[in-house]
């Protein structure tokens, strides 16, 4: 099943969240940080469910899949990078965060293999700062 930009942003929240709470992640902290409606999110989930990217618990809590958390933190590594490379450049951290998230999803795998040898062979990399 290919997904949509949007479900890999909600991927990417998810895997977030985990990582800077280790709690359980539930619709509505999606919903806040994304700056989206429950019920979009509830649309979401099912969709990503469906794909089999996240699993929903008894108590409606959201968990990653194996097959989810591979996506999201391919995605995660993508807006890193993208995101330190335009830091560096200059460009306003704020300004680079939302330019990182369009271009976390346009790269082929192969292109952005590419891109990352030579930003850390040149020094600039992926850091958790950015989260």
């Amino acid at each position: 099943m290919k997904i949509m930009e949007s479900g890999e942003d909600y991927l990417e929240m998810i895997l977030i969240l985990q990582n800077r709470t280790g709690a359980a992640v539930r619709s509505v902290d999606i919903a806040a940080q994304l700056n989206v409606s429950k019920a979009s999110v509830s649309v979401a989930m099912k969709n990503l469910r469906n794909g089999g990217y996240i699993q929903m618990g008894e108590n409606h809590e959201i968990s990653l899949t194996k097959q989810g958390r591979t996506l999201a933190e391919t995605i995660y590594e993508r807006h890193l990078l993208f995101s330190d490379v335009l830091c560096s450049l200059g460009v306003d951290k704020d300004i680079a965060m939302k330019d990182a998230c369009r271009m976390e999803h346009a790269l082929s795998a192969e292109s952005f293999e590419a891109l990352k040898q030579y930003f850390l062979k040149n020094g600039v990399g992926p850091s958790e700062q950015n989260t």
